[in-house]
């Protein structure tokens, strides 16, 4: 149970995002008005989608200095679990765009951005599954998934900061929390964040569990 404590918290946490979400009080804001709740639920997908990629290349840097396969499988289910929390940090922004812009993907370079790095990871796991020897896939793809994320934080972060965007913090724009994210917002944006990247850390970890015994079931049969 003692070890436990911070799956649960995770759960408590979304939980208290969740309702909190949709029932406390927000800012009257001219243009996104009560669709600013999103912030709550899409700002935490990319939140735990990078908390998940940086899990994976740290055990990526790790198996390529050991060949330790449980670092490779950490990183592999990591992006697998990113990957999810990706997917739905694109469907709330679409679903959010629709409302604020008027379109689901307008021709914004953090949109594009965002959907050429989960193109990019997407291409790493059809690139592991390309190769049959193991040891071969496992360098292969860590070294792929090395240089992949500093990629992705140029196409999410750095370029939409250097071009116009219609995001806030991007493109000259002021962010949320310089003009609107009040307090209010912050106490339940920022457990929101944390529950969620610990609840994916969590889904990473049960995912793990059934590779090794998948390898250690592969191993016995070999």
């Amino acid at each position: 149970m003692k070890q436990n404590w911070w799956k649960i918290l995770g759960l408590a946490l979304v939980l208290y995002s969740l309702i909190m979400g949709l029932l406390g009080a927000v800012p009257a804001l001219p243009i996104v008005h009560e669709t600013i709740r999103n912030v709550y639920y899409h700002v935490p997908m990319w939140f735990t989608m990078f908390a998940l990629y940086f899990i994976s290349i740290v055990y990526s840097l790790r198996y390529l200095s050991s060949n330790n396969p449980q670092h490779d499988f950490i990183a592999v289910e990591s992006v697998n679990v990113g990957v999810i929390f990706c997917v739905f940090g694109l469907l709330s922004g679409m679903l959010w765009a629709n409302f604020t812009w008027g379109d689901p993907w307008p021709n914004d370079p953090k949109l594009n951005g965002s959907a050429i790095a989960t193109l990019m990871y997407l291409a790493y796991l059809v690139l592991r599954n390309a190769l049959e020897e193991e040891q071969k896939r496992a360098k292969i793809s860590a070294i792929y998934n090395i240089f992949a994320f500093p990629i992705m934080i140029v196409l999410m972060y750095i370029l939409p900061k250097t071009t116009d965007s219609l995001h806030p913090g991007s493109g000259g724009n002021s962010g949320f929390g310089q003009f609107d994210l009040d307090n209010s917002m912050k106490a339940v944006l920022y457990p929101a964040s944390v529950g969620w990247i610990l609840v994916g850390i969590w889904l990473m970890t049960l995912r793990l569990r059934i590779r090794k015994l998948e390898y250690e079931n592969h191993s016995s049969d070999t």
